[in-house]
């Protein structure tokens, strides 16, 4: 199983976007999903999770009030929509099911400019 993270652009700061995270997998709606991101020369760190429910629980505390997530269980699809970015949450995005064995995707890149 491999995800796909898609929609990463570069977007100026104050700007908003929406990331996407596709994981065909069966019964995808039973499972929680992880947002991360990762920066160059940084380890990678949990932004986010989505749980089964399509409750977003953000875990980083930098983007509290400012992300959100939901998910399209029809589309196996898990998004990670991002309000007044900030250059330093310019990373790479990553998605990841929670209990999965499985490769971590590509990821999605996500600049911010001043």
């Amino acid at each position: 199983v491999q995800f796909v993270e898609t929609g990463g652009a570069t977007v100026q700061a104050g700007g908003s976007l929406t990331i996407s995270c596709s994981a065909p997998i069966f019964g995808f709606s039973n499972y929680d999903v992880n947002w991360y991101r990762q920066a160059p020369g940084k380890e990678r760190v949990q932004v986010a999770r989505i749980t089964g429910a399509g409750v977003p629980l953000i875990r980083l505390d930098s983007v509290k009030g400012r992300f959100t997530g939901y998910r399209d269980d029809a589309k196996q699809t898990v998004y990670l929509q991002m309000n007044n970015l900030r250059p330093e949450d310019s990373a790479m995005y990553y998605c990841f099911v929670v209990g999965l064995v499985a490769r971590w995707g590509r990821g999605t890149q996500v600049t911010v400019s001043q």
